[in-house]
């Protein structure tokens, strides 16, 4: 199959699968999400929904952050991964975001990433989700479900190559959802461990499940 058709084939079950696909973050501004993004690397969005309502609550505004510490921040978030720097970094994003950005969230890459804690991955997922960029955000999910799919070839080793190579072939309107398709699928259905190949509407398309069968590779 070509990659043109089995592109294709991948955006139609989504498309039909899966129409509403979103972050499962909670957030009500960009800010928020801003916050929640940074706080859920090598985190569950399960665990940074439960931190982050009273962090939310008590600090509402890049002011408010901005004007605390690492030290009382990581009290309300000491139960996520790597506490102390994300500590650090919320309060040094606020702080640039106050100084730098009057405040708002800024819509491009080359400014995100300016951002204490915000790489490419992050910035991306704010630029797609806060601003309908065509941004392709390749996190864990991602990058291993495109590759079990074989939309991405085993060549694209690093999550960049991965993004350059997915925003080849996704036309740009679809990116923002596409995006959440390959998350929700890797988390839910083309898990790591034990994927629920039996489940999975992809099963006799992607390039893993084809494996078992002979003369379909």
């Amino acid at each position: 199959m070509r990659k043109k058709e089995l592109y294709e084939k991948v955006i139609a079950y989504f498309g039909q699968a899966m129409p509403v696909a979103e972050t499962e973050l909670h957030y009500s501004n960009p800010f928020e999400l801003l916050i929640a993004v940074i706080l859920s690397a090598q985190c569950t969005d399960k665990r940074v929904n439960l931190i982050t309502p009273p962090l939310f609550r008590d600090f509402p505004t890049p002011e408010a952050l901005a004007a605390s510490t690492p030290e009382v921040i990581f009290e309300y978030i000491r139960s996520v991964s790597y506490p102390n720097n994300k500590a650090k970094h919320l309060v040094g994003m606020a702080q640039m975001l106050v100084r730098d950005f009057h405040s708002e969230v800024p819509d491009t890459l080359e400014e995100l990433v300016k951002l204490p804690g915000v790489g490419r991955k992050t910035a991306n997922v704010i630029q797609s989700v806060v601003f309908n960029k065509a941004a392709m955000a390749v996190d864990t999910h991602v990058f291993r479900v495109s590759h079990r799919i074989g939309l991405v070839p085993m060549s694209c080793t690093t999550p960049l190559a991965t993004e350059k190579y997915l925003m080849k072939y996704l036309p740009k309107e679809i990116v923002p959802t596409a995006h959440h398709w390959l998350i929700l699928h890797g988390r839910y259905v083309c898990t790591a461990r034990n994927p629920k190949c039996a489940q999975c509407g992809l099963n006799g398309l992607c390039k893993e499940s084809l494996k078992a069968v002979p003369g379909k590779m």
